[in-house]
């Protein structure tokens, strides 16, 4: 059994220690959740959905952290650091903390005949909830990974899931239509327990499931409903559902346009918990006030001004663009631009390509990414044209096309870095040892 003396070690070895990085079904991780001995007695919040998970996940854990409560957040992916997978009381989780639990998962995997292999998210799933199991904790929040009903964080039984938002994406492992995927998506969802829809239009499929398993279905409009302040409509929102009212809430600190949505959710499943786990109006206000989640059109100080933003599919390319618009007037907007290569990159230029003047796309390193100069050929089959106020350009890195980007962009222009986790990851590195 390799039991290894450092975070780093450990990680490395589960990048290449199961055949496939993506291994859909739950026999596996449920059996050395088994072997584990894995119980939890905090309430769980599971919270999956298309675009909005990360944010919801922020939200519901800053509010929760502003009433008092003791907290563990597991999120994924990471930008910069592993150990942002592993919030407990808001702080990340240390190299310390974490590898007890590692071991844990491995003594566990082991104690069979016949090993029971895990994907990287599975081992470290049940390493970071064996570490909140152990931290005696009120509350953990959950984010999916990949779709609901297959996904590792399933193996847990909610006292509350959320489903944020249902569009279409990761199509070869969840299904290429909104009703294929809103059935995986409810497959979080329990007999008898809260399950919110943050999505206005929710497929068939998912309030179908719902009903058949009779869960406990809230949906926006029916069941809970926002909307702006009446004479305080830039500053203020009304909040309303199932026996409360929160009325002149601030707008939460993280921006962008779908935002109230993801924290109409998160204020759903609180007051669908809220006998378990109450909280005064004052602590949303709060909790709104002083929630943070880096990469989520993340407005950075300075000039030019730059926006990181971790739009990789249509729907959210379609929010990042309603946001651009809100910003109000610059001479010339950049765009920093990586992807994956099996991820719908027409469908998401073609929501960005007239809020954007110069292109820096970029190669990733990553196997799975589209080189940049895939990206550039989607660009020209778009319809992008050269000219004095329209380029495009390949480079090698997020790093090398932010350099590019800052040395042409004045103070008066913006400058967007988007795409996958890896863009942002980038340039976030890269503007780190600048500032050092």
């Amino acid at each position: 059994m390799p039991i290894f003396s450092s975070l780093p070690e450990w990680l490395a070895h589960l990048e290449t220690a199961h055949p496939v990085g993506i291994d859909m079904g739950l026999t596996r991780i449920s059996r050395v959740k088994e072997a584990l001995g894995l119980r939890i007695d905090a309430l769980v919040f599971t919270v999956g959905g298309t675009n909005g998970k990360g944010s919801t996940c922020a939200m519901l854990e800053r509010i929760l952290l502003e009433a008092g409560y003791k907290v563990g957040c597991h999120t994924s992916p990471h930008l910069l650091s592993f150990n942002e997978r592993a919030r407990i009381n808001g702080e990340m989780a240390t190299d310390a903390q974490l590898l007890p639990h590692f071991e844990a998962v491995e003594r566990a995997r082991t104690s069979f005949a016949d090993p029971v292999s895990l994907t990287y998210f599975e081992f470290t799933t049940l390493a970071i909830v064996h570490a909140f199991a152990a931290a005696q904790l009120d509350a953990i929040i959950l984010e999916v990974g990949l779709g609901g009903r297959l996904d590792a964080v399933n193996v847990f039984d909610p006292d509350c899931a959320i489903v944020t938002s249902v569009d279409i994406d990761h199509a070869q492992y969840l299904g290429d239509t909104r009703e294929k995927i809103g059935f995986e998506k409810a497959g979080i969802f329990r007999p008898h327990v809260p399950a919110i829809c943050g999505d206005p239009m929710p497929p068939a499929s998912l309030v179908q499931h719902a009903e058949t398993i009779g869960a406990d279905l809230w949906l926006v409009g029916r069941d809970f409903q926002h909307q702006a302040a009446k004479g305080q409509e830039r500053l203020q929102w009304d909040w309303s559902g199932r026996g409360r009212k929160l009325n002149g809430l601030g707008y939460p600190a993280l921006r962008g346009a779908n935002q109230l949505l993801n924290a109409s959710a998160a204020l759903a499943a609180l007051q669908a918990v809220r006998d378990r786990l109450p909280v005064s109006a004052q602590e949303v206000r709060n909790g709104l006030a002083f929630v943070d989640l880096p990469g989520r059109f993340q407005v950075m100080a300075g000039r030019p001004t730059v926006i990181l933003d971790v739009a990789h599919n249509p729907h959210a390319a379609a929010t990042l663009g309603q946001s651009l618009e809100n910003m109000g007037f610059f001479r010339y907007t950049y765009a920093v631009f990586g992807a994956m290569a099996d991820k719908d990159i027409a469908g998401v230029l073609r929501h960005l390509s007239d809020k954007v003047d110069h292109w820096c796309l970029c190669d990733l390193p990553t196997p799975r990414a589209a080189s940049a100069q895939d990206l550039l050929e989607h660009l020209e089959q778009g319809g992008f044209r050269p000219g004095p106020d329209a380029t495009a350009a390949c480079f090698a890195s997020p790093e090398a096309a932010y350099r590019d980007a800052i040395e042409r962009a004045t103070e008066n222009d913006r400058i967007l870095v988007f795409g996958s986790f890896y863009t942002v990851a980038g340039v976030m590195a890269y503007r780190a040892t600048q500032a050092n």
